[in-house]
C-alpha cells in the first residue's frame, strides 16, 4: 500500500457541497477555533482532516506547521488542533494540529 492517498470514500464530502456550505464552514470555524476530526488523506505535503460536527468541511495540516522530526498521522487517526486560517481558492480550513505545537507556539 502506497503510504500517501487522496481523499476518497462515503465519509468524504463531494467537491460540490464543500462548495456550497464554504460560508457556513467560515461561519462555524473562525481562526484559533479547536477542531477534532480523522485524517482522510495524506500527501507528501500535508493531511487531509474530515472535521467533527462540521461535515460539508474539509481541512489541511500543512507540513509548514509540522516541528522538524515529526511525521505525518497515518490515514484513520483521529487528531486534534487549532484552525489558522482559511483558503477561500480551494475551501480549505488550515489548521495546526496539537501533536506540531512546541513550547515556543
Amino acid at each position: 500500500m502506497n503510504e500517501y492517498a487522496w481523499p476518497t470514500g462515503p465519509e468524504v464530502p463531494a467537491a460540490a457541497l464543500v462548495r456550497e456550505s464554504w460560508e457556513a464552514t467560515l461561519v462555524a470555524l473562525l481562526v484559533a477555533t479547536r477542531i477534532t476530526g480523522e485524517v482522510i488523506g495524506r500527501q507528501p505535503f500535508g493531511v487531509f482532516i474530515r472535521i467533527d460536527d462540521v461535515p460539508n468541511a474539509i481541512a489541511l495540516a500543512e507540513i509548514t506547521a509540522m516541528p522538524p522530526g515529526m511525521e505525518l498521522p497515518a490515514l484513520g487517526a483521529l487528531v486534534s488542533g487549532e484552525v489558522l486560517c482559511h483558503a477561500a481558492h480551494n475551501h480549505q480550513v488550515k489548521v495546526r494540529l496539537d501533536e506540531w505545537r512546541t513550547n515556543d507556539q
